[in-house]
């Protein structure tokens, strides 16, 4: 805890103002660092969106592929697709978001040989916590609800 000496707090602003008379402790929190009461080791729920792309493929392959895939790992929700491009939408549980984002980030490499997935590469992630998924598709701009579950063509 850092305490902030009389008289800098105009260079310090609001965060570092005395309050009656008194010094203000100021504070932080480190990344990843979690409040009270909260078990820091305990998995969460992370909602992943995953988008790949590249050189056009037979729509049928790559249907058959994200089918395969969705088999092989049912945790997948939904999956979107056309000849070039690719959207894969699921649930990961997780210590914190690096974990979630590591495992995603490696999904689609490690299952193209098994899957017979394109040679496409990943061109966009968006890993979410769960309360955060919620608060968007209850404000109405959130993704629509994963449902229904399978694969579809966009």
């Amino acid at each position: 805890m850092r305490r902030v000496r009389p008289g800098a707090a105009a260079s310090r602003g609001a965060a570092g103002s005395r309050a009656n008379g008194r010094e203000r402790a100021l504070t932080s929190v480190a990344a990843g660092d979690r409040f009270e009461g909260e078990a820091k080791d305990l998995p969460r729920l992370w909602h992943v969106t995953l988008s790949v792309s590249g050189e056009e493929a037979p729509i049928e392959k790559v249907r058959r592929s994200l089918e395969q895939l969705a088999h092989d790992h049912p945790f997948l929700l939904t999956s979107r697709y056309a000849g070039d491009h690719a959207e894969i939408r699921y649930w990961e549980e997780a210590r914190d978001l690096h974990d979630a984002a590591a495992v995603a980030l490696r999904l689609w490499g490690e299952h193209r040989q098994s899957a017979g997935l394109p040679p496409w590469e990943i061109v966009g992630l968006e890993v979410i916590d769960r309360a955060t998924y919620h608060q968007r598709l209850a404000e109405g701009y959130g993704p629509p609800p994963a449902s229904p579950v399978g694969v579809h063509p966009f």
